[in-house]
Order: structure tokens, then C-alpha cells, then sequence
């Protein structure tokens, strides 16, 4: 898990080294997280989907548990609307919040996957892929088309924002193909392929690029409040649900990943394009990165080596033994 770690992290300083020593310039670094968000992860995203062995590992099971956690966290914060408000968060800190306590960072995610348990890793992350970037992605942004710049959008430019966003349409097609997996050409699954193991390694580069150690000096309660639900209340959530829907053994590590590792980079271009407060946004996902790197591997060790239904029978049995 640390190998698996730290050799993802390696690859994120890189980036953050290539930005602060303009070895790539900033004009060149907006040029690579278009390609990213718009070419790159929609070929991984379609690629893992189409060719994964769904029949063989606990769909439903698993994705009922990342869909139920995203749910619980995301009503939590709707909840806590009013309260964060007195606190001085306006509607667009609100959505950066939003996003940086729901949203996964998906390169991460599916490096990891591959590193520790190579191709089942992987088809696991699929259905983490296919249950939680549609969800993830209609809900931010209706939560963006109500809360940020103090006026909703319009259904239509709400309806257009979902339809247009690659990690939607990219999902979609990706389960459509998987449903003709033995009439798909072998060309056309190698083109997917290739382009999907570049945006693995480019999409962590541009991870670090977006990383801003100056703007982490003094952190608010707006950043603490996304840290706190994103990196132990998202995964406790995740390993409950997992519990409570029997998902066991490698597809229960790979849920707790999928709700441990910190928020996407893309979060920042849609806080930038929709009205949400962007340098927060920025200055969440840093933080969040630099603190996984200790909070990842640590509710991975806690949360696999139980169930919820074992542990609560452990602890159960050590308050009746005193």
C-alpha cells in the first residue's frame, strides 16, 4: 500500500516541481488539463468501463455503498448550510466545500487500484467509476447552479452543464459498450488503452501542477471542514455502507479507497466555470492531497481488517469479557 502510495505521490511532486521551475510553463499547463479533462480521462473512464468483467466481482453491492456515502455526506452538508453561513462561508466558499468533501480524485484512485491488485484492482475501481462520477458530477453541479454567484442557472444551462461533462457522457458510453464487450474491435479497444495509460500519469502531473503551497499559510474553517468529511468521515461512511451491503475482502479495500483519496483536480475548472469560489477550491485540493498522503493508508489499514458487523462483534465481546 505504501509502495503503491508514495510512488503516486512521487509522480504529483513531480508535477508541482515541473510548475514552480517553469519547466512547463502556466500557458502549456492549461493546454495539458484541457487534453486531461476532455480527451485523456474520458479514454480511461471509457476504456476500464467497456472492457471490465462486471459479471465477475459485487456490482450492486458496492456501488449501492459509495453511492449511499456520497448521499449521506452531501445531505450532512445541506444540513449544515444554515450553520456555515453564520460562520461567514457565502454560497460559492460553500460549493468549494461541497465539492472538496463528495468529490474523488479519480487518478489516484485507479493508480492505486493497479499498483495493489493489478487488473481485479482495477475492474473493482470500474464500478467505483461507474456509480460515482455521474452522481458526483450531476449533484455538484446543481449545487453550483443553486448556491454560487447568489443566482441559480437556468434548467436549460443546468441540463447543458450535466449532458456536457466529460466524466458524464464518458461513463455512459463506456457502460453502453461494455454491454457488446465481444464485438468491440481490437483496435479500437488498444486506441482507449493507450490513451488511457497516458492520462494516468499525465492526470497525476497535473495534480501537482494545480498545487499551491502558498495559499495553505493559515487554513479556515472552510478548509477543515472539507478535510474532516472528506478524509474520515467519506471513508467511515463508505466502509459502513460496505458492511452493511456484504462487501468483503479485495472490493472492500478498493471502496475504502474510493472514499478515502482526497478531492479531484477537475472540481477547480467547475468551481472556475460555473461561479464557485475557485482559489478555495484550489487551496482545498492541496491540502487534501498533502494529508492523504498519512489519512489514506491509515483508514485503509483500520477499515479492511474488519467489517463493520466483525468489528462491532469485537467490540462487543471486549465490554462484556470486562
Amino acid at each position: 500500500m505504501l509502495d503503491s502510495l508514495i510512488a503516486v505521490f512521487l509522480v504529483i511532486a513531480t508535477g508541482w516541481l515541473l510548475k514552480v521551475r517553469n519547466i512547463v510553463t502556466p500557458a502549456h499547463w492549461i493546454g495539458v488539463e484541457r487534453l486531461t479533462y476532455q480527451v485523456l480521462f474520458p479514454a480511461v473512464v471509457i476504456h476500464t468501463l467497456a472492457t471490465a468483467d462486471l459479471r465477475s466481482v459485487p456490482v450492486a453491492a458496492m456501488g449501492m455503498s459509495l453511492v449511499m456515502a456520497i448521499l449521506s455526506i452531501a445531505a450532512l452538508l445541506l444540513l449544515l448550510r444554515p450553520l456555515l453561513a453564520r460562520g461567514g462561508i457565502a454560497g460559492p466558499a460553500f460549493t468549494s466545500i461541497f465539492q472538496g468533501s463528495v468529490r474523488w480524485n479519480t487518478f489516484v484512485a485507479l493508480a492505486l487500484a493497479a499498483g495493489l491488485q493489478g487488473r481485479t484492482g482495477t475492474t473493482l475501481m470500474a464500478i467505483a467509476v461507474a456509480s460515482m462520477i455521474p452522481l458526483l458530477n450531476v449533484t455538484c453541479v446543481l449545487v453550483l447552479a443553486r448556491f454560487a454567484n447568489g443566482k441559480p442557472m437556468s434548467v436549460g444551462t443546468t441540463v447543458r452543464s450535466i449532458l456536457y461533462n466529460p466524466f458524464i457522457w464518458s461513463s455512459a458510453a463506456g457502460l453502453l459498450l461494455n454491454q457488446a464487450q465481444g464485438l468491440l474491435p481490437t483496435a479500437f479497444t488498444s486506441y482507449l488503452d493507450v490513451l488511457g495509460r497516458a492520462s494516468l500519469g499525465i492526470g497525476l502531473l497535473v495534480v501537482g501542477s494545480a498545487l499551491d503551497l502558498d495559499r495553505l499559510a493559515r487554513p479556515r474553517l472552510a478548509h477543515w471542514v472539507a478535510v474532516e468529511l472528506k478524509l474520515v468521515a467519506m471513508p467511515l461512511a463508505a466502509w459502513l455502507y460496505a458492511g452493511w451491503f456484504g462487501v468483503t475482502g479485495p472490493a472492500l479495500t478498493m471502496t475504502v479507497i474510493a472514499g478515502s483519496v482526497p478531492t479531484a483536480t477537475a472540481a477547480y475548472f467547475l468551481a472556475r466555470d460555473l461561479g464557485g469560489d475557485a482559489p478555495l477550491m484550489a487551496e482545498i485540493t492541496t491540502l487534501q492531497t498533502l494529508l492523504a498522503l498519512a489519512t489514506l493508508p491509515a483508514a485503509v489499514f483500520l477499515l479492511t481488517r474488519f467489517s463493520p458487523l466483525e468489528f462491532a462483534r469485537a467490540m462487543q465481546f471486549i465490554i462484556a469479557s470486562r
